[in-house]
C-alpha cells in the first residue's frame, strides 16, 4: 500500500470543507511530506515560513516548495526582530527556564508562528492550517490550542491523523524526488530559532548513551574550548539587555553590540567556549519522559546575568515570590498556554518587577560555564558600609542581640513545651 493510500484510510468527514490549507513549512522532512500529500488529496496548500533567527535560506525554501511540491504561493517573513522583542525579552524578565533547566525556544516560538499561520489563513480565505507536530509532541498543544484561541480556523494536523512514521516519510520523499534535510545515516531532527537549538531523533533516544559530538553544531565540546575565558559584560535597562562589551581574559573590549545582535553575538562567542549544550530528562505535555538536548548559548549567560541582577536589585519577598512566578510562566510556555488569560496576567507582574532590574553585569565564559563574576546598579540593596566586616561598618552589632530573642521566641518556645524536657 502507497503511503497516499495509506492516507486516504484516515480522512475524516471535515475534510471535504477544506479547500485551501496554510502550513507552516519547514523544508524539513515532515512538512516537505505533508505538503506533497495534501496537493495529492487536491488540496490547495499556501506554504509560509520565518524567520526567527535560525539563518535559514528563505529563497531556497521558497524555490523547494514552488518547484518540487508545485506551491504556488509561498509566504517567507522575517520575524526575527519581533521574536526577539514581544517574545524573548519576557522569556528573560521571567528567567525563563523550563524544569529549571530548558530555555523553551522552541515553545516561545510557536506562539508566534500561531499569530501568521491565522493573519494569511484569513488573508488567503483559507480554511484550515496544517504543521507537522507529532502525536507524541508538545506542539500539537502548543499550535493547535493557539489557533483555536485566535480562530475558528481546522487545525490539520498530519503525523499524528495519519499516523505517518519518520522512515516511510523518508521512503516516500526518496520515491516522489524530494529533497530533504534529513538521512537514515544522520536521523536527527532538529529545530532551532535566536534563542536556541533543539536536537532530537536517533541516538539521542538512548539516556543510558552519551550524546554523539556529531548533534551539536552551535558549542564546541567544553574540554577542547580556549584556555582563556571571555568576559562579556551586559548592560541591562528594565530587564533586558541593550549593549554589550565582550573582553578579553584580560578585561580589554574586542567587540561589542547592541539589542538584538547581543543575543546573535553571545550564541557565538559563547558557543566557542563551550558554553549553552543542555541534556536532560523532560517530561512532555502529553504525560511521557523524554531525553532533550538543546543548545542554547546566549540563552543561557543572559538569564545567568539576569537572575543575578535581580538577587541585587529586588527584595527577599520580591525574589520568593517571583521564583514561584518565574517556574509557572515557564510552564505556562511550555503547555502551550501563551495564549491564556493567566500568562497574559503575569506578564503584567514581570513588567512591575523589571522596574528597577538595570545596571551592568560582567559574565566569564570558559569552557562550558557562564559565571557572574561582578555586578553593578543604582538600584542595588547592597549596602557596603551595613554588610562590611571592618571597622566602618555603620551596622550596630548590640541590636542584633534584642532582635534573635524576639526573632526566635516563638519557635524556641514552643519546641521547649513540645518537645523539651520540663523542669
Amino acid at each position: 500500500m502507497s503511503l497516499l493510500d495509506k492516507v486516504k484510510q484516515k480522512i475524516t468527514p471535515e475534510y471535504t470543507e477544506i479547500k485551501k490549507c496554510v502550513l507552516a513549512f519547514s523544508g524539513g522532512l515532515d512538512t516537505t511530506v505533508i505538503a506533497s500529500l495534501l496537493h495529492e488529496m487536491g488540496i490547495e496548500v499556501v506554504t509560509m515560513t520565518l524567520e526567527m533567527g535560525q539563518h535559514e535560506d528563505l529563497k531556497a525554501i521558497e524555490q523547494k516548495a514552488k518547484e518540487f511540491l508545485k506551491i504556488k504561493k509561498h509566504y517567507a517573513i522575517d520575524v526575527t526582530k519581533e521574536f526577539a522583542t514581544d517574545y524573548i525579552s519576557k522569556a528573560i524578565k521571567g528567567n525563563c527556564l523550563y524544569e529549571g533547566t530548558y530555555p523553551n525556544a522552541t515553545a516561545l516560538g510557536r506562539p508566534l508562528i500561531v499569530k501568521y499561520l491565522v493573519e494569511i489563513a484569513k488573508k488567503e480565505n483559507a480554511q484550515a492550517v496544517a504543521h507537522g507536530s507529532t502525536g507524541k509532541g508538545n506542539d500539537q498543544i502548543r499550535i493547535d490550542n493557539g489557533v483555536k484561541a485566535l480562530s475558528n480556523l481546522h487545525v490539520i494536523v498530519p503525523v499524528r491523523e495519519w499516523g505517518l512514521f519518520r522512515d516511510e516519510e523518508i521512503d516516500y520523499a526518496s520515491e516522489k524526488g524530494l529533497p530533504i534535510p534529513i538521512t537514515k545515516k544522520k536521523p536527527y531532527s532538529i529545530d532551532q530559532n535566536l534563542w536556541g537549538r533543539s536536537i532530537e531523533c536517533g541516538p539521542i533516544e538512548y539516556p543510558d548513551q552519551e550524546v554523539p559530538e556529531d548533534a551539536y553544531e552551535w558549542t564546541v565540546n567544553p574540554t577542547k574550548a580556549p584556555d582563556k575565558p571571555t568576559y562579556a559584560e551586559l548592560e541591562f535597562e528594565n530587564g533586558i539587555p541593550i549593549t554589550m562589551k565582550v573582553m578579553d581574559e584580560n578585561k580589554k573590549e574586542i567587540d561589542n553590540a547592541k539589542g538584538i545582535d547581543i543575543i546573535k553575538k553571545l550564541n557565538e562567542i559563547a558557543g566557542k567556549n563551550g558554553v549553552g549544550r543542555i541534556e536532560h530528562m523532560e517530561d512532555r505535555v502529553i504525560g511521557f519522559k523524554t531525553r532533550e538536548v538543546y543548545e542554547s548559548p546566549a540563552a543561557i549567560a543572559i538569564l545567568n546575568a539576569h537572575k543575578d541582577l535581580e538577587k541585587y536589585v529586588l527584595s527577599k519577598d520580591e525574589l520568593s515570590f517571583k521564583a514561584y512566578v518565574d517556574n509557572l510562566w515557564a510552564d505556562l510556555v511550555y503547555t502551550g498556554k501563551w495564549y491564556s488569560p493567566l500568562k497574559r496576567q503575569l506578564d503584567i507582574f514581570m513588567d512591575e518587577t523589571q522596574k528597577v532590574v538595570t545596571g551592568k553585569v560582567l559574565v566569564k565564559l570558559y569552557k562550558g560555564s557562564a559565571s557572574v563574576v561582578a555586578r553593578d546598579s543604582k538600584n542595588a540593596l547592597y549596602n557596603i558600609n551595613v554588610a562590611t566586616y571592618d571597622k566602618g561598618s555603620v551596622f550596630n552589632q548590640e541590636e542584633g542581640r534584642a532582635f534573635t530573642k524576639l526573632y526566635g521566641l516563638q519557635y524556641t518556645t514552643a519546641y521547649k513545651i513540645r518537645y523539651g524536657e520540663s523542669d
